[in-house]
Order: C-alpha cells, then structure tokens, then sequence
C-alpha cells in the first residue's frame, strides 16, 4: 500500500464532527465508524468511496442463503460465502500493514486482521438477518452466533472456520498462558470493537516512531469515544512531544496531571516534570 495519504485539515474535522456523533448514537453504526476511521487514515476515501464500501457489504448480503438455520448453519454459510468463495482471511504479514486495520481496504484486499475480518462477517451476516456479533477473546477477536445456551464462535482470520470448545480454549491460552473464561465470550459493543481497532493502530504506530502521525489522529479518534482509558490523555501528550509539539505536550502533560493527582500525587509529580521537560525543549 502506498503511504497513506491524511486528508485536509477541513475535511478531517468534519470526519472526527461524524465519528463523534455516530459514537453517541443510541445505536452505533460499527461499519460507518470503521469508514470514518478509514477516511481518517486514507485522505482518497471519500464520500463516494465510503458509499462503495457499504454497497459491497450489501452485496455480499445479499449472497447468503435465506435463513439457513440455526446459529451453527449461519457459521457454516458465512464460511462458504465469504471464507472459500471470496477467500477472505489473514495471514502473519497482515499484522505489518496499516492497511489491515482500514475497513475498505480489507473489502478490497480481502485481507485483515482478525477484528476487521470480524467487522466484515457481521456487517454481512448482521444485514442477512443472522444473530451475528463480535467475541473479543485475548489476542483474537472472533464472531458468535446465536445465544449463550447456543453459542457457536467462528474464526473469519481462519477463513470462517467453525470453532469447538477447545479450539476457543488454544486460542485463549496461546494469548495468555491462562484458561478460557465464560466471561470472555460475551457480545462485544459496536464501540468496544472501534476502540479496540484504534488499539491496533496506535500499536502499530508506537512501532514505527516515523508514522508519529498515524499515532496522533488514532489516539485523538479514540478519545472522542464516549468512554475511553483516561490514559490515552497521557499518550497524545507523549506524541506531541515526539512531533515537536512541546508546548500542547506539555499543556497536556499538566492537565493529566490534575487527573492522576487525586489518586497518586507521586505519579503526578512525575508527569508534572515532564511537562516542565517538554517546554525546555522549546529553548
């Protein structure tokens, strides 16, 4: 993929004005908050673009048998569908791509991580009618179909593959050396899968100190986000510093540390000296 391109100053705030409100709605559209990260990232996503990406989204709907069944059916017919026939899934070499995280570029590419992967299964099986949602265990996010007395975890980075109780046991315990809990395979929110997809992307950014820019505008989405770790306010302030930026870091800087002082003035007076750091960086 070509370095992605940010779009105007303009046309960026209008986006975040967007992804604002849609993250306040009484019920968050998840594919238009990964479009509007997507256009955040990628400055020749516009509305047009945007629409295409839906528009797939309903084709590919409207491939998918007509109530197939119960929730093991559905896992079977969106395997078939999107896994053999359009051969969507991942690989390792996807963790090294921005692109892996950009919702149209996956509907490209047919290409991803596992969570966007995820985002495309229930996006197509959501407007199919399916009882579709997002799983996020440990290190890898999956879908569920159906109840938790019926529960059945499909892996869409395995291409659909349908998951018995110990394969979601494997996956749990290769991630974090600890068994899988019940409390691990409830409903992911539309706003946990986002903030989870920003995670991804600020990760890859923290690894490649030039794409400073990609950091900035992924932790500013995520706190635009209704609820969001107060540390992320800790993190831009960081990131400016890094881009130059020493007098909004250091602003920043302070004003987290009024947050943390009520709870650990010892850290705050840590994050107050560099705050005093960052603006004698400006001399």
């Amino acid at each position: 993929m070509r370095p992605p391109c940010p779009p105007p100053p303009d046309r960026s705030a209008q986006l975040r004005r967007r992804f604002a409100e849609e993250a306040r709605a009484e019920r968050p559209d998840l594919s238009l908050l990964c479009l509007l990260v997507g256009a955040e990232a990628d400055g020749t996503l516009d509305e047009a673009g945007m629409d295409a990406a839906q528009i797939e989204l309903d084709r590919l709907a409207g491939r998918l048998p007509y109530r197939p069944g119960g929730p093991r059916a559905w896992a079977q017919a969106l395997c078939e569908l999107l896994g053999e026939c359009c051969e969507f899934r991942g690989s390792g070499a996807d963790y090294r791509r921005l692109e892996s995280s950009l919702l149209h570029e996956v509907l490209r590419r047919r290409r991803g991580l596992p969570i966007l992967l995820s985002v495309v299964w229930m996006e197509v099986a959501r407007r199919a009618g399916a009882p579709v949602y997002g799983v996020a265990l440990p290190g890898h996010f999956v879908v569920g179909f159906g109840t938790a007395e019926e529960q059945v975890l499909a892996d869409p980075f395995d291409g659909g593959r349908v998951l018995t109780g110990a394969d979601a046991e494997l996956l749990v315990v290769g991630a974090t050396g600890a068994p899988l809990h019940p409390s691990m395979l409830v409903p992911a929110t539309p706003l946990d899968v986002v903030l989870r997809i920003l995670n991804n992307i600020r990760a890859w950014a923290a690894a490649r100190p030039e794409r400073s820019d990609v950091a900035l505008w992924a932790v500013e989405l995520s706190l635009l986000l209704p609820s969001h770790p107060a540390r992320l306010r800790y993190e831009r302030a960081q990131v400016l510093v890094q881009r130059g930026e020493f007098v909004g870091g250091a602003v920043e800087l302070e004003a987290y540390a009024e947050l943390v002082a009520a709870v650990d003035e010892t850290a705050a007076r840590r994050v107050r000296e560099q705050a005093r750091a960052a603006r004698a960086r400006l001399n």
